[in-house]
């Protein structure tokens, strides 16, 4: 089947049973339950769950079975960027093109409809048709992916060199922590839905090198976008800012190679993934 049918059924899959993960409230506060409806539906790319479902395919799991997984990791995924956009840490009115939600429903409810989805997305996991041991062992490595020393320390490192500048090394160790850690827990958490542990090694390596690359051409399209961009206007270390415009678009393609081996590790058709990569690397927005 062609790569691009394969990705558009996982999108498919996740579009039309995401809302379905999100537990319906009462009416005397259901705008929490809207808060959590407004940011999952936003438009993102869905980049780590079809990476969880594609990493499940290509190892003989069953998709359907490990979905939930997949959605835990997109509701951690959105659960960050609505505490991302909040005043007291980026402090952006909008996100992709729309009011985000602390501009729609107020500060509060905002940071409580990400709390929610972080504290959901565990229960995505426990509604899983596997073994107590792939759940088990799904909540343990996706809670260290997004924790203190994965999604978490990423931030901290972000807000610490906020007015001040990083160096290389210090921003390849905070986009490591703070976008590489929660890529690499979807690709992970399809090796577990698979019950093929002997490949998270070689997951984890691929996840790593994509998810620099991944973060190297934000900082390229973010550039591009100028003086509508907040990290611009904020004068935040990039990539760009530290490397130009052509070097890091260099080490995009570096860091994508590095993927691209690792998945010569994999005992499996591994083509959609690659064909995955590259778009990923060569999309416009």
């Amino acid at each position: 089947m062609n790569s691009d049918i394969i990705i558009k059924n996982h999108i498919d899959l996740i579009e039309n049973r995401i809302m379905s993960f999100v537990p319906e409230v009462s009416p005397e506060y259901s705008v929490i339950e809207e808060a959590m409806k407004y940011s999952l539906e936003s438009g993102g790319k869905r980049v780590r769950p079809v990476l969880a479902l594609e990493f499940c395919r290509i190892l003989g799991g069953d998709v359907e079975k490990m979905l939930p997984f997949a959605i835990a990791v997109e509701f951690i995924h959105t659960y960050s960027l609505i505490h991302d956009d909040l005043p007291c840490m980026d402090n952006d009115d909008f996100r992709r093109g729309k009011p985000a939600s602390h501009k729609k429903y107020g500060e509060a409810n905002a940071l409580l409809a990400g709390d929610a989805l972080l504290t959901h997305a565990f229960s995505c996991i426990a509604s899983a048709d596997l073994s107590s041991k792939q759940m088990i062992d799904a909540v343990r490595e996706l809670s260290a992916y997004a924790g203190s020393n994965g999604m978490i320390g990423g931030q901290i490192i972000d807000l610490e060199g906020e007015n001040k500048s990083l160096d290389l090394n210090s921003l390849f160790l905070m986009d490591k922590l703070k976008t590489s850690a929660l890529i690499t827990s979807a690709c992970v958490l399809g090796c577990i839905g698979a019950d093929k542990y002997e490949y998270i090694p070689s997951a984890v390596k691929f996840a790593e090198n994509l998810g620099i690359a991944f973060q190297i051409i934000d900082d390229v399209l973010d550039f591009l976008e100028g003086e509508h961009n907040s990290d611009i206007i904020s004068g935040k270390s990039t990539y760009v800012s530290l490397l130009g415009l052509e070097e890091a678009r260099r080490q995009a393609s570096a860091y994508t190679q590095k993927a691209l081996d690792a998945l010569e590790e994999i005992d499996g058709d591994t083509s959609v993934l690659k064909h995955f990569a590259s778009l990923l690397l060569n999309r416009q927005s």
